[in-house]
C-alpha cells in the first residue's frame, strides 16, 4: 500500500538514533527533502544504553585508518556542538578536555603500555598527543582517585557530552528545518526500479531516490537487499546509574563519567550474549561496582538508582562500515558501535559525500569487501 500522503524523498534514512540523526542533520545541505524511519520502541536501540563518551584513545587498534577517522571527529565535535547550540539553543554539554583509562597494579599498566605502543605503530594511525600518567598526576585530573588506581593513559582528544540531548538537538533541528521524522516506519522490504527505492513499513511504502541504511543491528538483515553483506557481532554492556552529587569537576574515565546534571554512570561491559539486550546480572553488576569505588571511593557513598543493559552495534570485526551498493546504487550502509564520537565527522564529512553521489576512496578500507575474504 503506497503512503500516499509522503512524497517521493531525496533521501530516506532507515534508522532514527544517533548514527541515523547525525546523517540526516547533515544531509539537509545536500538533500532537497530527507525522511528518517524508526523503528520504534520494538527496536534494538543502542542509542539507549549510550555512555556518551567522545573517545579516541581506544580506537583503531587493529585498522589504523579507523583510529585517524575517530581523531578526524574529536576535532570536528566542538564545530558539532556550536552548530547545535546557535541553531537549536539545545546546549549538548560537550566537555573536551581529555580522558583517563585508569589502571590497577604492575600487569595493567605493563599490557596497556604495550597495546597503545602497538596501536600507534600500525600504519594508517596519525600520531597524537597521549601519556602515562602515575597515581599522583592522575589525582591532579580527578579530585579523590584511590590509590588502587596506580596510573592512567591520557589523551587531550577525548571528552563526554549529554547523548540524551544531543539527540533531542538533532530532531529539533529536523523539526526546523523540514527533515520528516516518521516514527513506527520499520522497514520490512527494500525494493529497487526505475531509480527509485521503495520501502515497505507498516504504515505504508516510502519511496526515495536514495536510502542509507543505519539501522544497528539490523543493517545485516537489510543490507542483504541491497546486496550489501554484512555480517553482525552484537555485544551486550551493562552499565549503572547512580545517584546525583555534587558536580566533581572530574576528568572522564572509560568505565566512570559524571553527567552534566550531576548523575553517575558506571561501565563498561563487554559480552558476547547475542540478541539479549534486556538482562542485567549481578556478578557482572557487582565488578563494575567494584572497581568504580576503588577509582573514586566517595561513590561508596552514593546510591545506585537503576541498571540496564544495552547491544553495541558491531560488525564482526568491531569496525566501522561505509559503503555504497554496486548493486543498487544509490544504497549506503553506515555501522558502527561509536554513533557518539563519530556523530561530528558523520554529519559534516561523512553526510556531504553521500549527498554527493560517492564516497571518498579513504573509505574503501571500511566497506564490506573486507569480509569476503575466500577460503582455500
Amino acid at each position: 500500500m503506497a503512503a500516499a500522503h509522503h512524497p517521493e524523498f531525496d533521501v530516506a534514512i532507515v534508522g532514527g538514533g544517533l548514527v541515523g540523526s547525525s546523517l540526516a542533520y547533515g544531509l539537509r545541505d545536500g538533500a532537497e527533502s530527507i525522511a528518517v524511519l524508526d523503528e520504534g520502541d520494538v527496536a534494538l536501540r543502542a542509542s539507549r544504553g549510550n555512555f556518551g563518551l567522545v573517545w579516541l584513545q581506544s580506537k583503531g587498534f587493529g585498522m589504523g585508518a579507523y583510529s585517524r577517522w575517530t581523531l578526524g571527529s574529536t576535532r570536528l565535535w566542538p564545530r558539532l556542538a556550536a552548530r547545535l547550540l546557535d541553531e537549536t539553543g539545545i546546549d549538548v554539554a560537550l566537555e573536551q578536555k581529555g580522558g583517563l583509562t585508569p589502571l590497577m597494579g604492575d600487569y595493567e599498566i605493563e599490557a596497556r603500555l604495550a597495546w597503545v605502543n602497538k596501536l600507534m605503530a600500525q600504519p594508517g594511525v596519525e600520531p597524537y598527543e597521549w601519556k602515562l600518567l602515575d597515581h599522583h598526576q592522575a589525582a591532579s585530573l580527578v579530585p579523590g582517585l584511590g590509590p588502587d588506581v596506580t596510573g592512567a593513559i591520557w589523551t587531550p582528544h577525548d571528552g563526554i557530552v549529554n547523548p540524551l540531548k544531543l539527540l533531542r538537538a538533532f530532531h529539533t533541528a529536523f523539526e526546523r528545518s523540514g527533515v520528516r521524522y516518521l516514527p513506527h516506519h520499520g522497514v520490512t522490504r527494500i525494493t529497487q526500479a526505475g531509480g527509485v527505492f521503495s520501502l515497505e513499513t507498516p504504515k505504508g511504502t516510502i519511496r526515495a531516490r536514495k536510502i542509507v541504511l543505519a539501522s544497528g543491528l539490523r543493517n545485516g538483515e537489510l543490507g542483504e537487499q541491497v546486496g550489501l553483506h554484512l555480517p553482525m557481532a552484537p555485544q551486550r554492556g551493562q552499565i549503572i546509574v547512580l545517584e546525583r552529587t555534587r558536580p566533581l569537576h572530574a576528568t572522564p574515565m572509560v568505565t566512570l563519567r559524571q553527567n552534566d546534571e550531576g548523575s553517575w554512570l558506571v561501565g563498561d561491559s563487554q559480552e558476547d550474549a547475542g540478541y539479549a539486550d534486556h538482562v542485567t546480572t549481578l556478578p557482572v553488576l557487582a565488578t563494575l561496582a567494584d572497581r568504580a569505588v576503588r577509582t573514586l571511593p566517595a561513590l561508596k557513598e552514593v546510591r545506585a538508582v537503576r541498571a540496564w543493559s544495552a547491544l553495541r552495534v558491531r560488525a564482526q570485526d568491531g569496525f566501522p562500515v561505509y559503503e555504497q551498493s554496486a548493486s543498487h546504487p544509490g544504497a549506503f550502509i553506515v555501522t558502527c558501535h561509536s554513533g557518539v564520537t563519530l556523530a561530528a565527522t558523520h554529519a559534516l564529512t561523512l553526510a556531504p559525500m553521500i549527498a554527493a553521489g560517492a564516497l571518498a576512496p579513504e573509505l574503501d578500507t571500511f566497506s564490506t569487501r573486507r569480509f569476503h575474504v575466500q577460503k582455500t
